[in-house]
């Protein structure tokens, strides 16, 4: 019987194909670990010639210095989901 004794890993959804417009992320220079990353808010998708749904291009604001500048996709590490684990009666607006 063969086994396979390959290193290869199964690898998660980019974390780009779902930023859009107001999200924040984490763009990541060479060394993660060091602290060689910054925090941004996207201001605009730009998608490829060959597949213009899918995001390469990003518009993002340094939260730090408001600094605009483009980045590849691939330079995304991570996006922060604000929203995530807040009670659903705080995201309910109430009407006067």
């Amino acid at each position: 019987m063969s086994v396979d004794h390959s290193d290869l890993a199964v690898k998660a959804e980019a974390p780009f194909l779902h930023v859009r417009p107001g999200h924040f992320v984490i763009v990541g220079g060479d060394q993660l670990d060091q602290g060689d990353w910054w925090m941004g808010q996207v201001i605009f998708c730009e998608g490829s010639a060959r597949h213009p749904r899918l995001p390469s291009l990003f518009q993002v604001a340094d939260v730090d210095t408001g600094v605009i500048t483009w980045i590849n996709a691939d330079a995304i590490s991570d996006v922060i989901w604000s929203m995530d684990g807040w009670p659903a009666s705080a995201l309910v607006r109430e009407e006067c």
